[in-house]
């Protein structure tokens, strides 16, 4: 009996390893495969869900796929961090092991994504400033309009508007200088923003807030198919 359990035991042991060797292999083959068919810049860190994981490979389905994006990896976005779960992930064993993966059906895809507030103060130009303020945000720059150069500072709103990430701001008030008031309207105006932000997947925009480091908005995608361009 006792060599039974112990054959057991070791047996469990090999399978749990196997297991684990199996789930690295498959997370850097889609890392791949996502690098590719999202335009990324290099491969982003991917968890693959779920235990044991050959059920999952040999079925063809996994359930949850976690992938973090870094910085820089987002070629359209810059400066922008994600954390991105793909639910329902569809991708036939025989196909990554022959390498012939044309697309990959993913049921739903939601996460968040963060714009650094240098990525938007730099849209503004010249020596622009965002930060977060409350539940809002405070924008502050020298602007020049009609010959009067003025360090002025407003607080803000951050919005959605389809794909554009929109900053509308309050009156804006000078930082120790008075702002003549027929030019108030205008000075507001160039604190104002419009970001279009771009995101692989056919993610979608479906909230947004202002956080510690930048503006987070939510992102989603159902019946997604991620294919090559």
């Amino acid at each position: 009996m006792r060599a039974l359990l112990v054959t057991v035991v070791l047996l469990a042991g090999v399978l749990l390893l196997a297991d684990r060797v199996a789930v690295g292999i498959a997370e850097n083959r889609i890392a791949g495969e996502l690098a590719d068919r999202g335009g990324l810049v290099g491969e982003p860190d991917v968890d693959i869900g779920g235990f044991p994981f050959l059920t999952q490979a040999l079925s063809g389905r996994y359930d949850d796929v976690r992938l973090s994006l870094a910085p820089g990896q987002l070629a359209e976005t810059p400066d922008t961090r994600a954390d991105v779960a793909l639910r329902g992930v569809r991708l036939p064993l025989s196909d990554v092991l022959s390498g012939s993966v044309r697309q990959v059906p993913v049921d739903r895809i939601d996460g968040t994504a963060t714009i650094s507030y240098d990525l938007l103060a730099a849209q503004l130009g010249g020596d622009a400033r965002i930060e977060p303020e409350g539940e809002g945000l405070r924008v502050s720059r020298t602007v020049e309009v009609l010959g009067y150069t003025l360090p002025v500072s407003a607080a803000g709103t951050v919005s959605l508007d389809g794909d554009e990430l929109v900053i509308d701001v309050e009156q804006a008030s000078g930082a120790g200088v008075e702002i003549p008031g027929f030019l108030v309207r205008q000075v507001s105006d160039l604190l104002d923003l419009r970001y279009t932000v771009a995101l692989p997947f056919g993610l979608q925009l479906t909230d947004v807030a202002p956080a510690a480091d930048g503006v987070e908005v939510r992102v989603e995608a159902t019946d997604a198919v991620l294919s090559a361009e």
